[in-house]
């Protein structure tokens, strides 16, 4: 398993819901709900978008969006719900750059600040010009110098101090002049701003940021001592569009100036070119730590498809998580099917349709294995099969299942413990579960029997991106055990592992 998982995994429950103009929320914190057309876009819009993204994105997480201040439309596919946070992976880098933003207006530091200034105790010996060069602005436009050939040695899973040997690697480049993406940088930026404020980055935006917006119980992940920075950042859909809200006012919010506005102009504006696709929206320019979008807007966007899409023509926010491995696919459908639909006055009501809306986005799931109910056999019930030494950890599998093969429980044994899982038949059944041998996770399972003997379960962590599917082929004395992931930073399909009766 990719350590891409280990990192993304939390605890949750999950309910499909979706909530529209008449919905309630529980909390004074919430933003305020309308319905689509008294925000001037039309219900038959959002609803053709949301059936192109269910059926050509595998898989959409959650989507919200806001337009005038206002959600206008939000839904989720089960097993994910309102109150599950999702991780967020380099969507975090746009809230560390306003960890930067905040300190800078602060006097704590500046963006012509070189990078060594910081930490003169961790630099090398004798820095080459281009590492004395780097400025803090460097960090956050991704041009810092370096090339990710040369940054290969640099591993956050290392025992030597993550700053020292971000010091340490090469800078081939002057400074400014060569575009390259990358997750240390902003861990730098982090570190930088723990170092001024005496905080980490989590603890500085609490009150700064977090708690002003209502963003209950967020956490990140922390390298050594310092918040991730890059990565790591766990929150809700809503908490998303609460953050796209508040850039899209300029940094306003409740009659406070939480950000100042010049650091939102920016950060948001073009800081550096970073290639020249016309139908690419990662090559429209880059700020600090926000992408600029070919619609001339600009968002915050993470792995496998996080997205907070900031539109102020429009003075709208999208909000979305899915698992993809097509984010530009994504972005697409917002383009083509809500962008044009954003009228600048009120439409007539179209009570029909939202009430039709509202039925298709409560229905909404991630798709379930599909199959029969009934295994060829039933004597493969209650039999493990123990797993050579393998890079999925997996020690031993099988199932369990009665003679309707309706109520199945996948086995599996990771580090000597055994564990049930109790998979639905054409739906998700929640649960919890280790797997690889890292700490026990959240998740939701669905199984079928797809040949005669054969099992096919898909295993969703519903706070992540992540779903796995697994099949078990049946033998009378072996099992072949095969693995793919939807997405995954390396390959998604593993080595299919050959189990043995005892």
């Amino acid at each position: 398993m990719n350590v891409a998982l280990k990192r993304s995994l939390c605890s949750a429950l999950s309910v499909c819901s979706i909530t529209l103009a008449n919905a309630t929320e529980s909390t004074s914190t919430a933003l305020p709900r309308s319905t689509p057309e008294a925000q001037g876009i039309s219900s038959a819009a959002i609803l053709d978008f949301v059936q192109a993204a269910d059926k050509q994105v595998d898989a959409m997480h959650s989507f919200m969006l806001v337009r005038h201040g206002h959600v206008v439309a939000e839904g989720w596919w089960s097993p994910f719900a309102a109150q599950t946070p999702h991780s967020m992976y380099s969507l975090s880098k746009s809230f560390t750059s306003t960890a930067v933003g905040l300190a800078i207006a602060e006097g704590k530091l500046s963006l012509d600040d070189p990078v060594l200034k910081f930490f003169p105790e961790d630099a090398p010996a004798n820095p080459g010009d281009n590492l004395k060069a780097m400025r803090v602005r460097d960090l956050l436009r991704m041009n810092t110098g370096q090339h990710a050939d040369d940054m290969a040695k640099f591993s956050f899973e290392s025992g030597e101090p993550l700053v020292k040997l971000f010091l340490s690697m090469p800078v081939a480049h002057k400074p400014g002049t060569h575009f390259w993406y990358n997750t240390p940088g902003t861990f730098m930026c982090s570190a930088i701003v723990q170092k001024v404020s005496g905080q980490t980055v989590f603890d500085y935006l609490k009150p700064r940021l977090f708690e002003p917006l209502g963003i209950e119980n967020p956490t990140w992940e922390m390298k050594q001592q310092y918040t991730f920075g890059g990565s790591g950042l766990h929150i809700r859909t809503e908490d998303i569009a609460k953050f796209g809200q508040l850039y899209l006012q300029r940094g306003q919010w409740g009659g406070k100036q939480l950000v100042p506005a010049s650091w939102i102009d920016t950060a948001t504006a073009m800081q550096t070119s970073n290639g020249s696709n016309p139908a690419s929206d990662w090559d429209q320019g880059y700020g600090y730590q926000f992408w600029r979008c070919r619609p001339g807007c600009y968002r915050g966007d993470g792995a496998f498809g996080q997205f907070c899409i900031v539109i102020p023509e429009k003075d709208a926010v999208i909000a979305i998580t899915s698992g993809t491995r097509n984010m530009q696919g994504v972005m697409n459908l917002v383009w083509e099917k809500l962008l044009p639909a954003m009228q600048p006055k009120k439409l007539r009501a179209d009570q029909d349709t939202n009430k039709r809306l509202a039925q298709i986005l409560t229905s909404l799931t991630v798709r379930p294995q599909t199959g029969s109910s009934a295994p060829a056999t039933p004597t493969w019930s209650g039999k493990t099969f123990a797993m050579p030494t393998n890079g999925q950890k997996i020690e031993a599998a099988g199932l369990e299942f009665d003679s309707t093969g309706r109520s199945v429980t996948l086995i599996t044994r990771f580090g000597g413990v055994e564990q049930r899982t109790a998979c639905g038949n054409g739906t998700w059944t929640k649960g919890r579960m280790t797997y690889a041998g890292f700490e026990e996770q959240p998740i939701a399972a669905s199984g079928a029997w797809t040949g005669q003997d054969t099992y096919t379960a898909k295993l969703c962590f519903y706070e992540t991106p992540f779903c796995l599917t697994v099949s078990l082929k049946f033998a009378e004395t072996q099992l072949l055990y095969d693995c793919e992931y939807n997405v995954n930073f390396g390959p998604t399909k593993q080595p299919q592992l050959v189990g043995k009766t005892p």
